[in-house]
């Protein structure tokens, strides 16, 4: 195991949620009231920073975008990814679920409730752009936050680090893929190259950016590292935020109009997270893998990398469009609903130890009728 590989298993054995990341939901929800009032107060100016673009990248979204992101993926340790050999099946069962089963599901759960059940009560030329968002959403897993709930769960810090390393590893190069590919097969149309652009400014350049930091406060010592992510690592929640305020600030008249958006948009964002975690939870029970390895990957299959899907539906469809508002619901029922989740695969611990022992048990006896001549 690497040097550095070690310190950031210590990292993320001691990292805790802080007061913003525990009250999230409550930041946004004022984020929200913020937003519509100051839109319908002062709509000039957040017209002004609509306008403020370069080849439909809004710019000081765009920097709040890479101010958000940064000092996430400075977490993430690349390093770790020769550590996936260790747990074959957990991150087997991570990457089934977070690429094979997540989006899709995201997709169909999206077309059912948005485009059939809940059409009568929702805008019907933003039905589109609400699917698409939920879609961005789904395509793009967590990053930073699996750390945390990695750790209220008691999961295994290397597998942790190592699940995420491969997670955004892929996500270079599946996320356009994935999003083109559903958002066609949903007959939203979507130009190729701004999707491109988007995954360029808020995947490739921000990972790039975070690993040259990472690496050179790291040669610096453990400490000077320590001591720049905590100045920093406030930041990114800032930017999220006053994100949010902008975002909201376009949207004020349409969430003014139809209230109801928001609880309509979250039914099939929570349905994905407790379907995906479920799966991913009974998928490692099922092939033996322990508790600890089990937790984080059903963790990261539920939740979800929102900074990014915000950036991308903004790029993509614009401050006023129902996709953003649907990344940002992902947002507000973010830290509540996979706290729950955390409490579930903590309450069901025995439940699962007991089954697991059971399959790994089958199996060596297994392996050991075959050994016998």
């Amino acid at each position: 195991m690497s040097a550095q590989c070690e310190v950031t298993i210590k990292q993320a054995t001691g990292i805790s949620m802080s007061i913003f990341e525990r009250y999230l939901t409550a930041w946004v929800f004022l984020c929200i009231v913020t937003g519509i009032v100051a839109g319908q107060m002062l709509p000039a100016a957040f017209h002004a920073i609509g306008r403020m673009e370069i080849a439909q990248v809004n710019l000081p979204v765009g920097v709040l975008i890479w101010v958000m992101i940064i000092p996430m993926l400075m977490k993430v340790d690349f390093g770790a990814l020769h550590e996936v050999r260790q747990h074959v099946r957990g991150i087997g069962v991570t990457l089934f679920v977070n690429w094979l089963v997540k989006p899709f599901s995201m997709a169909f759960l999206g077309w059912l409730f948005i485009h059939q059940l809940f059409a009568p009560w929702l805008p019907p030329g933003q039905i589109d752009s609400y699917i698409a968002g939920l879609i961005l959403l789904a395509a793009a897993p967590c990053t930073a936050m699996v750390f945390v709930w990695s750790r209220l769960t008691g999961g295994e810090p290397l597998f942790t680090l190592s699940q995420v390393a491969l997670n955004d590893t892929i996500m270079v190069f599946a996320f356009a893929p994935i999003v083109a590919l559903l958002l066609g097969i949903s007959s939203i149309t979507v130009p190729w190259a701004t999707l491109m652009t988007s995954v360029v400014l808020y995947i490739v350049i921000p990972v790039i950016i975070a690993q040259l930091l990472r690496s050179a406060l790291l040669r610096q010592g453990q400490a000077v590292f320590d001591a720049a992510m905590a100045k920093i690592g406030p930041w990114s929640i800032a930017a999220l935020l006053a994100t949010l305020v902008v975002l909201f600030a376009f949207q004020g008249e349409a969430i003014l109009k139809q209230p109801l958006v928001i609880a309509l948009l979250a039914v099939p964002i929570l349905i994905q997270v407790f379907f995906n975690s479920s799966l991913a939870y009974l998928f490692n029970r099922a092939l033996g893998e322990k508790h600890s390895v089990a937790c984080p990957s059903a963790l990261i299959g539920a939740s979800n990398f929102f900074e990014l899907a915000v950036a991308a539906a903004i790029s993509l469809f614009g401050f006023e469009s129902g996709a953003a508002l649907a990344t940002v619901v992902g947002v507000l029922i973010e830290v509540p609903v996979m706290l729950s989740v955390v409490k579930i695969v903590n309450a069901t611990r025995g439940w699962y130890e007991q089954g697991a022992a059971v399959r790994r048990n089958g199996k060596a006896i297994g392996q050991a009728r075959q050994a016998t001549p």
